[in-house]
C-alpha cells in the first residue's frame, strides 16, 4: 500500500495544512459494520457533515461561503489481528472560498478539547439515528439501541463476533478468549495511562484530531499515509513455535502487560478471514472538493500543472510539491522500497541504458560466452514456513 500513499500525497492531497481525525466506534458497532459494510457509505457522509461543518464554522463561515474536503481511509484491524473497524479521517485543516473565480485556501486553528467535547455527541447522536432510520438498530426502553439483526450474515457472523472480541470461533476452544503473554514489569509500568491530548471519549466512540501536517510537511504526511494504508499483518511480528502455534506480537504492550497473543494455525486463519474485506467494498474515499466529481478539485489538487522539482529543508520537509503525472518505475522503486536501480553499487555514478536485447538467441549467446546459465531455475515449491519466523 505504499504506492497507494505516495499516490495520494503526489496526486490528491493539496499542498495545505491537514489533520488526522480519528475516529473508532464501540464493539457493537464493529460487527455491525463487518456484517453490513453498505452501512459504512451513510456513516460517513454523516461523520464527514458534522466535521466539514466544525471547520467551516471554525472559520467564521458558512457551507454557502466555503467548502473543505477529506479523504478517509477505513481500517478494519487492531495491533492484535482482531476485527476493529475504525476511520482515518485526512481532512484539510481550512476551507476554500473563491476569489474572482479563483479557490483561495484559509486555514483554521487547531481545535480545542473544549471545542471537541461537545463535537463527539453530536456525532453519536446522529450516527444512532440515522442507523436506527436504516433498521440497523432499534431502540429499546432503556434508551440504548441494539442491534436489529446481529446474525445478519450466518457463515461469517461468528468469526466477525470472535475477531471484534479477541476470542475464538471454531475449534474445541470455541468461545474463549486467545492465550496471551503478559510481562508484568510492563504491567505495573502502564497501570495508569494518562488522557491523550487532543482525544475525547464518550459511549464507546472515541474522537482523536491531535495528529496534523504543516503544508509542506509532505514527508511527514506520506508517513502518515503509509501508516494508515499499512497492511493487518506485518511479517517480523508474526513467528512459529516448535509446537506449531503462531505467535503475533503487539506492536504496543497492553495496559495489563501483555505483549503476545498464541493462535493455532486454525485460530489463525479464522482472524485472517474476519479481517478480509468484502467485494467491491472501497476502502479509501473522498469527500467535499476531493470527491472525483467536485467543481474545485482540478484546481486544487497537485498535478502536471507543478513544474519545479521537490526540495527539502534540513529537517526532511519538502518546501515544493512539484511531482510529474506519471512516476518512472525506477523512481518508484526508490520512492517506496528504497531501491535505486539507477545508481552504480560500484563507483555511484548514474547507470545508462546502452542497450535492450531481446532475441533469445543473442540472449544465449551473451550469456554462454559470460558463463552463466542460460535457462531459468527451476521453480521451487511452496513453503508455508516461510511466512513464519521459527521461534
Amino acid at each position: 500500500m505504499a504506492e497507494t500513499a505516495a499516490h495520494l500525497v503526489d496526486h490528491v492531497i493539496p499542498h495545505v495544512p491537514v489533520r488526522q481525525w480519528m475516529i473508532s466506534f464501540p464493539i457493537p458497532l464493529r460487527h455491525l459494520f463487518a456484517t453490513q459494510p453498505q452501512l459504512l457509505s451513510p456513516v460517513l457522509q454523516v461523520i464527514h457533515h458534522a466535521l466539514s461543518t466544525f471547520v467551516i464554522k471554525h472559520a467564521g463561515l458558512t457551507h454557502a461561503q466555503a467548502q473543505t474536503g477529506a479523504v478517509t481511509l477505513i481500517q478494519r484491524f487492531g495491533s492484535a489481528a482482531n476485527l476493529n473497524i475504525h476511520l482515518h479521517c485526512l481532512l484539510l485543516d481550512g476551507v476554500y472560498r473563491l476569489t474572482d473565480g479563483v479557490p483561495v485556501f484559509q486555514p483554521v486553528p487547531a481545535p480545542t478539547m473544549e471545542q471537541l467535547q461537545p463535537l463527539l455527541p453530536r456525532i453519536i447522536t446522529r450516527l444512532l439515528k440515522m442507523l436506527t432510520r436504516q433498521g440497523a438498530l432499534i431502540e429499546e426502553d432503556t434508551g440504548i439501541p441494539s442491534l436489529a439483526d446481529p446474525d445478519h450474515d450466518p457463515a461469517l457472523a461468528p468469526l466477525h463476533a470472535a475477531a471484534c472480541t479477541y476470542r475464538i470461533a471454531l475449534g474445541p476452544r470455541a468461545g474463549q478468549k486467545v492465550l496471551t503473554w503478559k510481562d508484568p514489569a510492563l504491567r505495573l509500568a502502564n497501570h495508569e495511562t494518562p488522557q491523550q491530548k487532543g482525544c475525547v471519549s464518550a459511549q464507546g466512540f472515541s474522537l482523536h484530531a491531535e495528529t496534523s501536517c504543516g503544508p509542506h510537511q509532505r514527508q511527514k504526511l506520506e508517513r502518515l499515509c503509509r501508516y494508515i494504508t499499512r497492511p493487518a499483518l506485518g511479517h517480523k511480528r508474526l513467528r512459529r513455535t516448535p509446537a506449531g502455534e503462531v505467535v503475533l506480537q503487539l506492536k504496543t504492550p497492553y495496559r495489563d502487560g501483555t505483549t503476545h497473543i498464541v493462535m493455532t494455525p486454525l485460530e489463525f486463519l479464522q482472524r485472517v478471514a474476519a479481517l478480509v474485506p468484502r467485494p467491491r467494498l472501497h476502502l479509501i474515499r473522498f469527500h467535499g472538493v476531493l470527491a472525483p466529481n467536485a467543481a474545485l478539485r482540478s484546481q486544487i489538487v497537485p498535478g502536471e500543472s507543478d513544474q519545479e522539482p521537490n526540495t527539502a529543508d534540513g529537517d526532511g520537509n519538502l518546501s515544493s510539491a512539484s511531482t510529474r503525472a506519471r512516476m518512472s518505475w525506477a523512481q518508484l522503486l526508490k520512492r517506496v522500497f528504497a531501491i535505486d536501480i539507477t545508481t552504480c553499487p560500484q563507483c555511484g555514478g548514474t547507470l545508462t541504458i546502452l542497450a535492450a536485447i531481446e532475441a533469445p538467441a543473442v540472449i544465449i549467446k551473451i550469456l554462454s560466452h559470460l558463463g552463466l546459465p542460460t535457462r531459468a531455475p527451476p521453480r521451487a515449491p511452496a513453503r508455508i514456513d516461510e511466512f513464519f519466523q521459527t521461534a
